[in-house]
């Protein structure tokens, strides 16, 4: 189960990249990857258009595994769990502060 969804803040655990922090601008469920802004550039080469006569490379950021990130809430690095409310409806929540998630 993915816990990490599109528009939230995540910071990088391990890896490269780690400690830096992003908005996660994309879930691919099945392949469990995540694009987070800002973080893994690649640089890929561009033809030449008429949009783009000189062509040249352009930087764009590259997907990394979910397993590298955590979830930034409250300021801190948190997993993510679920709990029910009384009057049944499930929330999302914070498990080591124990707030709910709006997103």
């Amino acid at each position: 189960m993915i816990n990490i969804r599109k528009g939230m803040q995540v910071q990088v655990i391990s890896g490269n990249h780690k400690g830096k922090s992003g908005k996660v601008l994309a879930v691919n469920p099945t392949t469990n990857r995540i694009i987070v802004q800002g973080v893994n550039f690649i640089k890929k080469a561009t033809r030449p258009t008429q949009e783009n006569p000189s062509g040249g490379f352009s930087e764009k950021e590259a997907s990394i595994h979910i397993s590298n990130v955590m979830a930034v809430l409250g300021g801190k690095t948190s997993r993510v769990g679920y709990k029910k409310l009384e009057n049944g409806k499930k929330v999302r929540v914070a498990k080591k502060t124990g707030q709910e998630i709006e997103i």
